[in-house]
């Protein structure tokens, strides 16, 4: 027995020298076993987990699809490292010398790995963004078509920048992992008392804004959310929110981002701070204005968004308010940016602000002489007959006076389509000549009396 085990480990030991390249038996069963593992594990463990995400309706056949992809690339790279391993194949093509730290070796497997790594990251940005992610905002789009909501393209523009977010803190977050373990992190200078100033920092900073970017997200569309559809906040006061929240989160990761990630002293900051308020002072008042405007808009929302305003002579529908301007939408769909120092200084008329419907006036005069009960009746018939005009408050007729060549008549209506209320009256006037016309009601032309008085 022993001289078979002998034998057999004789044969394990068998090589071959190949110039410098030492081959044996047993590195040539460890690469074939180590093939095998990665074969089966791609087959039939990626095969059975994927068929089962798919029958679960976990992900579609092109999801399906693309983590296969994904798996077989990052298990290809794990077998070639551990073959470059075993075979003692991991050549060394570059080394970097440096002075005041070791020495960097650029093996073949590191950039194997390197590449697993960001294989990896976009193997967890899809888990996360495209499975988790989507299959919130589904059933969110679902729970908003039951109570008839029109969110479609909100949760569009919100799922697409979640994932873009996911992204990005995934892959920054591999990046930092390959410098930091493979020795690549380059420095740029030594700060005295704080550390070292590197690649990292940077891309640390840059990973502290990302996450605050998160942070707001999930906060927002998770947290807020599920309170505002508890409370029925109203999406004015849902804007605000979110907008004060997320100052309120970029702030403090900036400064948390220059404290300890760019070893900015906030000394200096707060420093300048101070003299940017005196030029501001000085020499940016508007613009000071505008940014506290904002806020006080924000915190006060005497306009929110959603609100229909004229201000300035122009009317439309707030879309964003920011931080120095807000964006009105205007009734041939172009966007005007407007001061917000405007809404706080000018006169606004806010048509929805206290209730979601106007009263409007639809001028008419008719000859001397007409049934001016007749008149009344036809108005209330074209208003009743719109199907933009409200039922409840009723509409109503006001007499106005006894002009100079008409019986001059004010017909009010009550509709909810302020956007459009000019179209509305257009159509009203429409009707209102026609039935005019029908009733024998004369619609008067300005009649003037000219004296010609003798020549001297």
């Amino acid at each position: 027995m022993k001289n078979l085990l002998q034998q057999i480990l004789d044969f394990l030991n068998y090589s071959w020298e190949l110039g410098s390249w030492n081959l044996t038996v047993k590195k040539i069963l460890l690469a074939i076993l180590l093939c095998l593992v990665a074969i089966l594990f791609t087959r039939y463990v990626t095969g059975w987990l994927l068929n089962y995400l798919k029958e679960k309706e976990i992900i579609e056949e092109k999801g399906k699809r693309k983590i296969r992809s994904i798996l077989r690339i990052i298990v290809g790279l794990a077998t070639i490292v551990g073959l470059l391993q075993v075979l003692g194949l991991d050549y060394t093509f570059y080394t970097m010398e440096r002075e005041d730290a070791p020495a960097i070796d650029f093996h073949l497997s590191i950039i194997c790995i390197a590449f697993m790594v960001f294989k990896f990251a976009q193997l967890l940005d899809w888990v996360i963004a495209r499975i988790l992610i989507d299959k919130y905002f589904a059933n969110r789009e679902e729970r908003e078509r039951a109570r008839e909501m029109a969110m479609a393209t909100k949760s569009d523009d919100d799922k697409s920048s979640a994932n873009k977010t996911i992204q990005y803190v995934v892959y920054t977050i591999a990046l930092i992992l390959i410098l930091k373990s493979f020795n690549l992190d380059y420095e740029f200078h030594n700060i005295d008392g704080k550390g070292h100033f590197t690649i990292s920092n940077i891309l640390q900073a840059v990973l502290t804004i990302l996450v605050a970017r998160l942070i707001v997200w999930i906060t927002t569309n998770l947290v807020f959310y599920s309170y505002y559809r508890r409370s029925n906040i109203d999406q004015g006061s849902q804007y605000a929110i979110n907008q004060i929240f997320s100052y309120v989160v970029y702030v403090v990761a900036i400064l948390l981002a220059l404290s300890n990630n760019l070893y900015v002293d906030l000394d200096i900051i707060l420093g300048g701070a101070a003299a940017l308020m005196v030029g501001i002072g000085l020499g940016l008042q508007q613009v000071f204005s505008d940014l506290v405007s904002g806020l006080i808009l924000l915190f006060e929302r005497t306009v929110e968004v959603g609100d229909v305003v004229e201000v300035g002579g122009i009317i439309g529908t707030i879309t964003k308010i920011g931080i120095r301007t807000s964006v009105v939408q205007v009734r041939n769909n172009t966007s005007i940016v407007v001061p917000n120092s405007k809404f706080t200084a000018d006169n606004v008329i806010n048509w929805s602000h206290n209730d979601d419907k106007v009263r409007f006036v639809v001028s008419i005069g008719v000859a001397y002489g007409s049934d001016t009960e007749l008149v009344k009746n036809t108005l209330l018939k074209v208003a009743n007959e719109n199907p933009d005009v409200l039922q409840r408050p009723a509409s109503f007729v006001r007499f106005v006076e006894f002009a100079d060549s008409s019986l001059n008549f004010e017909l009010h209506i009550w509709s909810r389509n302020f956007i459009r209320i000019e179209d509305v009256k257009s159509d009203l006037r429409f009707q209102i000549d026609a039935e005019f016309r029908r009733n024998n009601i004369e619609i008067p032309f300005p009649q003037r009396v000219v004296w010609q008085g003798e020549n001297p």
